[in-house]
């Protein structure tokens, strides 16, 4: 007996050499083929890119596979051990392959007949996610098994649990755990209950059939099982065990967790990092964009263009149904054939499809794309605006039933609007009939001390359409132009109190004319340069141009920062005939703001990696007085307005402490003129004159003051001759914003419409221009963004001084009644003369009250 156990044991023996050898024959003859294991620490995960608003919200992701990385902290243990409790219960046991899992998975086959339990470890797992393929041969098997014992040697098992966790496909194009948590249950991996990380757990071994959006009961019936190798493990109790078992299943589809609608400013943002890194590393290598707008001025912006065209589309009247189902005489189509129609259109902003199923007197009943279950009411309050469009410039009369608006089985465009119950002071929501807006617009906002972009809208859907017109549009700007040529007039011996001739100019051409007129046509004869400005008046403007001369006016604008291909070179200028992108204009007036510094728009804040370190960081120019006056003192040493110190080669001042000196912006216009063309912009909202004597009058920006009402705002309107292109540009505070309306085609003209008058009774006509097509917007996004701020008083220039004028003629006066005002003067341009002085004096008063006196500026 003993002689046969020695032999068996000899054998045995024997056997096991063999195996060992034919072991390290197979590895010597693959080892020319094994990757470099090592080079694993340093394989990136293909994670999406995040573009971001300064804030955090998230703007948009680019990529195909959606990851969210983590690390071990971030992961619950109990979502661990599902997994390994599932794929490779002695996980932590092994060496990298499991020869006791093999046998036992083994046996089990043997005893059931079918592949209950896996054979392949977790490190196999990785090593075949990141170095092979899913080919079923024998000699990948191989392969595998000693990629996985490499990978042991080199990584701990925590390294390698995450590379798993991280990197494995769990279907609907989410790689890893924490994407999985998010697309199926809309969670964060810390929010997940027993139940969900169990149904998790299931779906390594097929996701695309046992996840829970496929089937909700092949998923439980999985989830089921990874309960029970919980359980068998002993990594949850029995009641724990019962009561996940007994939750429903509940899973959604849940997209990228947008949480800021800003598609114009992904696109940028998408673009640049393609720029800097290609296409490949931008959209597999986690970069994280943190662009300069934030949610509270992005959201405002939003929905400031969305209210304006739509309030704009409304007075011109209602263009039909998009579609007709079927006829009044026609069989009405069911509930059911409707539901899967509407089921295909796409919702384009806040507008959604419906379908007119019955015409009363004053309401409609619809069914609404998604609501099929039930009938919608559209109440006469939702549809009383339809009056018919018939152009841009005429619309038919007011519907005074709903018949005379749509018909049964008319597809539909509706919204879904708060109304204001003045009388309870709540907001209530109503559905409204609307329409796809035919025209467009684009509105944006920066911080006019470093260029920061706070806002981009580039149209009202960027579905519709990818055109930015922020930034690619080029229109003529109109009147928006005039305070840039007024700059000009201030550095060529004009100044606020400088009279200008306001009468009607012809000049000829050959045979023909050319005679620009005042909008309205009405003239005042001598008038002074900030009145001029306040009422833009045009032959002024065309009077300064003349005077300074072309040459001088578009050397100006240069300064700006305008192309000067973009001017013509005639006296057209004057009236804003050149071209310019919404952009463009906005940076122009943030140097105006800003005391005259030359800032650079910029919408990338800085670019992370997916680990959180920073790749690129924005260095932009700020305009900042105070470090021009500290380096100035640094190689003079004689300036005695220096407030700061340098350390290090650096000014500790303002915006951003300390600022290199290359990051100053340079100066594009003198602080005094700046501020002398602010002051003509606060009287183009706020007016002037005196109401005493009747001599007030608005300024073409009146409506801005009536809505907002701060004494640190100022902008002006432009509209182009044909009424093609509408703007307003302005600040409040430290915020510039252009509001820009018009039609992508330019052929067409913004037209007329019917509006409420000012006392909101009776609706008459008018024709659309800067105030009552773009400046809506413009009041809308200032409020809702600087309502809370401080009012923000920048600094008078010392060379600067304010002395009582004559308002009827610019000159010094010795009066004191409502027949005088104060004006600022820069050093050397104060007037000389006086107007004789009255034979009675009023009281202390001063034109358009306040606000032009010293105490603000």
């Amino acid at each position: 007996m003993m002689k046969w156990i020695k032999r068996l044991f000899i054998v045995a023996i024997i056997f096991l050499l063999l195996g060992v050898a034919t072991v390290a024959v197979i590895y010597y003859q693959l080892k020319s083929d094994l990757p470099d294991v090592t080079s694993i620490q340093d394989i990136p995960l293909q994670v999406p890119m995040k573009v971001l608003s300064k804030d955090g919200e998230l703007i948009s992701q680019f990529g195909e596979k959606r990851r969210i990385p983590l690390v071990r902290e971030d992961i619950p243990d109990q979502l661990a051990n599902a997994f390994i409790a599932t794929e490779d219960s002695r996980f932590y046991q092994h060496v990298g392959m499991d020869p006791i899992g093999i046998l036992r998975a083994a046996s089990v086959y043997i005893m059931s007949g079918s592949a209950k339990q896996g054979a392949s470890t977790i490190t196999q797992q990785v090593a075949r996610n990141f170095f092979l393929t899913n080919e079923k041969t024998m000699l990948r098997k191989v392969r595998e098994i000693f990629i996985a014992i490499q990978i042991e040697q080199i990584l701990t098992k925590d390294e390698i649990l995450m590379l798993y966790l991280n990197k494995i496909s769990l279907g609907h194009r989410s790689y890893g755990v924490g994407a999985a948590a998010q697309v199926y249950f809309g969670k964060a991996v810390s929010d997940l209950t027993l139940s969900e990380m169990a149904v998790l757990a299931g779906l390594p071994k097929a996701p695309s059939r046992l996840n829970p959006i496929y089937s909700v009961e092949n998923a439980t019936e999985r989830r089921n099982i990874v309960l029970v190798r919980m359980l068998d493990e002993g990594y949850i109790t029995d009641k724990e065990y019962q009561d996940a078992r007994d939750e429903v299943v509940i899973s959604n589809y849940h997209g990228a967790e947008i949480t800021l609608s800003a598609h114009y400013v992904a696109e940028i943002a998408r673009n640049k990092l393609i720029e800097l890194y290609g296409e490949d590393r931008s959209y597999n290598e986690g970069f994280n964009v943190y662009t300069t707008i934030t949610k509270k001025t992005q959201e405002a912006a939003n929905q400031a263009v969305i209210e304006n065209l739509y309030n704009y589309d409304m007075r011109h009247g209602y263009r039909g149904a998009s579609k007709v189902l079927w006829e009044e005489s026609e069989t009405p189509w069911t509930t059911e054939k409707i539901a899967k129609t509407l089921s295909k259109e796409k919702d384009i902003a806040d507008l959604h499809a419906a379908v007119v199923v019955a015409v009363n007197k004053k309401s409609i009943d619809v069914i609404i794309k998604g609501q099929q279950q039930k009938k919608s009411t559209i109440d006469w309050d939702g549809l009383s605006w339809a009056r018919p469009f018939k152009t841009d410039s005429r619309q038919g009369y007011p519907p005074k039933e709903a018949k005379n608006i749509v018909k049964v089985g008319e597809q539909i465009w509706i919204r879904e609007i708060e109304v204001e119950d003045k009388e309870k002071s709540t907001t209530n929501k109503q559905l409204q009939l609307s329409q796809y807006p035919a025209v467009s617009a684009a509105f944006i906002s920066l911080n006019p001390q470093d260029g920061a972009i706070t806002s981009m809208v580039g149209g009202f859907n960027f579905a519709q359409s990818k055109f930015n017109r922020a930034t690619q549009a080029k229109r003529q700007v109109g009147s928006n132009i005039k305070p840039f040529i007024y700059s000009a007039a201030l550095d060529n011996g004009y100044t606020l109190a400088t009279l200008v001739s306001d009468t009607p100019i012809s000049q000829w051409s050959g045979d023909e004319a050319w005679r620009p007129k005042n909008s309205p046509a009405v003239y005042a004869g001598p008038i002074r340069l900030r009145q001029a400005l306040g009422q833009s008046k045009n032959v002024v403007s065309v009077r300064l141009v003349e005077d300074i001369g072309l040459t001088k006016v578009i050397d100006q604008l240069v300064k700006f920062g305008f192309n000067e291909d973009d001017m013509p070179r005639s006296n057209s200028l004057a009236l804003g005939s050149a071209s310019m992108t919404p952009i463009e204009l906005a940076t122009g007036y943030a140097i105006l703001a800003n005391g005259g510094y030359k800032v650079e728009p910029y919408i990338i804040e800085r670019i992370e990696d997916a680990y959180g370190t920073v790749l690129y960081q924005a260095e932009p120019k700020i305009a900042c007085p105070e470090c021009v006056s500290t380096y100035k003192q640094q190689e003079a040493e004689t300036d005695p307005l220096a407030t700061t110190t340098i350390i290090d080669g650096k000014a500790e001042v303002c915006a951003i402490s300390p600022i290199d000196k290359a990051q100053i912006a340079p100066s594009a216009i003198s602080p005094e003129t700046a501020f002398l063309t602010r002051e003509l912009l606060r009287t183009a909202v706020w007016g002037g004159g005196n109401r005493k004597n009747k001599t007030n009058w608005n300024g073409t920006g009146w409506r801005a003051a009536r809505a907002i009402g701060r004494q640190d705002m100022g902008g002006k309107t432009g509209t182009t001759n044909d009424s093609k292109d509408a703007w307003f540009s302005g600040f409040v505070g430290n915020m510039v914003a252009t509001s820009w309306v018009g039609f992508d085609d330019f052929s067409r003209e913004l037209g007329r419409a019917t509006y409420n008058n000012n006392l909101g009774k009776n609706q008459v006509a008018g024709g659309e221009f800067g105030a009552r097509t773009a400046l809506p917007a413009w009041n809308y996004f200032m409020n809702k963004t600087m309502a809370d701020q401080p009012v923000y008083k920048p600094a008078r220039p010392r060379s600067i001084s304010s002395v009582r004028i004559d308002a009827a003629t610019g000159l010094l006066t010795t009066a004191r009644d409502e027949t005088t005002r104060f004006e600022f003067f820069r050093a050397g341009t104060i007037p000389t003369n006086y107007v004789p002085e009255p034979m009675f004096s009023g009281s202390d008063s001063q034109e358009g009250g306040s606000i032009f006196g010293d105490e603000l500026f």
